[in-house]
């Protein structure tokens, strides 16, 4: 009788543990598959090298012609005032 009491209680306790294991076992594989969503996601977000240069590029084109046209502006306005 004490042999089957034992029995039934390392069964209930091996038991109990290799759910617990499961549980975690698979809460780890849907935090990978959160995570691999989430890489995912995000590199959907990131701006490549060259679109960076070519927004630079248009950028640095629009201030050069306003350069441009403020250094005419100076020359105008010096010239009518001599």
């Amino acid at each position: 009788m004490e042999l089957m009491l034992w029995n039934v209680i390392l069964s209930f306790v091996s038991g109990l543990i290799m759910w617990l294991i499961k549980a975690q076992w698979d809460e780890i594989k849907r935090v990978q598959i959160l995570l691999n969503k989430t890489r995912e996601e995000v590199a959907k977000e990131y701006v490549t090298k060259v679109e960076v240069h070519a927004d630079i590029n248009r950028v640095l084109d629009r201030l050069d012609r306003l350069d441009v046209k403020l250094d005419r502006l100076v020359e105008k306005r010096r010239a009518e005032q001599e």
